[in-house]
């Protein structure tokens, strides 16, 4: 017979395996930057098409038998799909679009400081969940970590952009940073209606590759230059999206959509750190700092912290 105890301990190690899967998937979105440096010739927009379109049909593939016995619930919760595939198909395109109007710094602080924060926002709105007082502390910590890193990364600081280009890459990373937190809110919310995870995100991801890969026709000049060209865009499809997004959706399993975007804070960490080893990047002491806020961060999310246990002779009168 199972105890009370041990179904406690099989609910930590869950969440304790969750918090590893979105680790493990957001090192790997955090190496997106460093490779895609190695192809400097390639469009942005030509890279995020490729690889989300490509990790989202090995998404498909890997996920078939599962497709095929969801295929009702999915059928039934169309809005969701559809809402979750579309925002699939944006936030590539607002993100590298951001990143190229306002600058790498700019463009990546709003997308992705503003992405825990619109998810949260429709737990609470839509889905009436309740905020922890850990996660606002956790994102408190987290906004100001990544304001301060990108600070650290001076040299990205685009000085030149002209004022309307910074508004409108605002606005395309707030874009980026929504799309995100609706497409992780949207594979929650079909997980918890009996929806496989490998499903839900094969779902989203199989119908956003039919709007994203024919874009290639107009934004793919180099991509397959040669084999260096072809080894980064394969790389950028199988390791970051295809096993990124999968061990994204197994977490989301265990894990609310906006504790787990929340801990992806920890992808401009491990990009920052590749930067700086591999491709040489100067960096500032206040980027340190703002790591350190980061590491607070991500530390507030992965630490259990246990409720004291109230004795059963506390609740007993006194004996007069």
């Amino acid at each position: 017979m199972i105890t009370f105890e041990m179904t406690v301990m099989l609910q930590i190690q869950s969440g304790l395996s969750a918090v590893l899967c979105v680790v493990v998937a957001s090192i790997l979105w955090g190496t997106t930057g460093t490779a895609s440096a190695f192809i400097p010739d390639v469009s942005p927009l030509g890279i995020g098409a490729f690889a989300m379109g490509v990790g989202g049909i090995l998404l498909v593939l890997n996920a078939k038998k599962h497709l095929v016995s969801d295929k009702v619930k999915l059928l039934s919760q169309p809005k969701v799909l559809l809402i979750g595939s579309i925002c699939v198909s944006i936030y590539p395109l607002a993100f590298y679009s951001s990143m190229r109007l306002a600058g790498v710094a700019i463009g990546t602080v709003i997308s992705i400081a503003s992405a825990p924060f619109f998810t949260v926002m429709m737990e609470r709105l839509i889905s009436n969940k309740h905020i922890t007082r850990r996660w606002k502390i956790s994102f408190a910590f987290g906004t100001a970590g990544v304001v301060l890193l990108t600070l650290g990364k001076m040299q990205y600081l685009d000085i030149n952009a002209t004022s309307s280009n910074q508004v409108l890459g605002v606005l395309l990373g707030l874009i980026a940073g929504l799309t995100y937190a609706t497409y992780s809110w949207s594979a929650r919310q079909m997980i918890e209606n009996g929806v496989n995870a490998k499903s839900a995100m094969a779902s989203m991801f199989g119908l956003s590759a039919i709007l994203l890969l024919p874009s290639l026709l107009f934004t793919s000049d180099n991509l397959f230059l040669d084999i260096k060209h072809i080894s980064v865009s394969l790389y950028m499809a199988i390791a970051p999206m295809f096993l990124g997004y999968l061990l994204f959706g197994q977490a989301l399993k265990a894990i609310e959509a906006s504790r787990a975007t929340l801990i992806t804070l920890l992808e401009p960490i491990v990009a920052t750190i590749l930067a700086i080893i591999i491709i040489g990047e100067a960096f500032s002491p206040i980027g340190w700092l703002g790591m350190g806020l980061m590491v607070i961060c991500l530390l507030l999310q992965v630490i259990k912290i246990p409720k004291p246990k109230v004795s059963p002779e506390s609740h007993r009168l006194p004996i007069s």
